[in-house]
């Protein structure tokens, strides 16, 4: 009885200096966590996508409080509301920066892009990406598979499964970014909104030489030119036999979409172009 009773004081007395113990390290290596990265952290949309390019809305949160200023920093989910909002939090200024919304660089239909083999694994574009070049003869088009679509948490991109490429809702794509991390062909990019949501930009990835882009795909990239050359703002380049389009140059004037004899360019959202009359002779 007396060896129990023992037992019990050891123990209780062990438990005891544990406990103080354990509330001086608490208290010696104790974090204080700054209160305005909750606040912040609530006036965010809560999506813990990741667009920012930190860990979650929370980590978001943490570098806004830890930064000198909110210059660089960017909610894509909640845009330049929210950022006004985090703004008012901080005591600081937010600057406004231009809507974005991701585009497919790749306008390779089954109509435009004849297939060449019957892909039969599994239904994963990245799997599919490392272990053969695609079904069709070009190796820099879409697959197809939809891991963009399944990437997605937003519901704004889905594959066409006519045409078996994939299509952004305006509406709701957040420019979250998924999309563009899931391709591995790298096609889907975040370029600027624009006014009344109008863009243009170059639909097509492909890096091949002329004559073989355009063998592989009736609205491939030669890299012909013309364009950058009408091009009066110098917003379009040509490297590695394809065109780029620098959306902060553009002024969208709709020069190179004219030009383009493969229809590469494509133009959103515009209204319809007013028809020449030929002048009678």
């Amino acid at each position: 009885m007396n060896t129990i009773v023992l037992a019990l004081i050891i123990l209780g007395l062990v438990g005891a200096v544990s406990s103080i113990i354990l509330f001086f390290v608490a208290k010696k290596f104790q974090v204080f966590e700054d209160v305005r990265i909750a606040q912040v952290e609530e006036a965010l949309p809560a999506a813990n996508c990741g667009g920012c390019g930190f860990p979650g809305c929370h980590g978001f949160a943490n570098a806004c409080v830890s930064a000198p200023s909110l210059d660089g920093l960017l909610c894509p989910v909640g845009g330049n509301q929210t950022m006004q909002k985090v703004a008012a939090i901080m005591g600081r200024t937010a600057v406004e920066s231009a809507p974005t919304v991701a585009v497919v660089r790749c306008g390779g239909t089954c109509d435009h892009r004849p297939r060449t083999s019957d892909y039969d694994g599994v239904k994963h574009c990245f799997i599919a990406h490392n272990l053969y070049s695609g079904e069709t003869g070009c190796s820099f088009g879409c697959l197809g598979l939809g891991d963009c679509e399944v990437a997605c948490e937003f519901d704004a991109i889905h594959v066409n499964p006519i045409t078996k490429l994939p299509e952004v809702d305006e509406e709701k794509c957040t420019s979250c970014g998924a999309c563009v991390k899931a391709c591995p062909k790298l096609l889907i990019e975040l370029r600027k909104k624009g006014p009344k949501s109008r863009r243009i930009y170059v639909s097509c990835r492909n890096e091949d030489k002329g004559h073989i882009a355009r063998k592989s795909c009736d609205v491939g990239c030669i890299a012909c030119g013309k364009c950058e050359k009408v091009c009066p703002h110098g917003a379009i380049t040509i490297s590695n036999n394809l065109a780029f389009i620098n959306d902060d140059a553009c002024k969208l004037c709709r020069k190179c979409v004219e030009v383009c004899p493969t229809n590469a360019i494509v133009e959103l959202n515009f209204p319809p172009r007013k028809v020449k009359e030929e002048s009678l002779v």
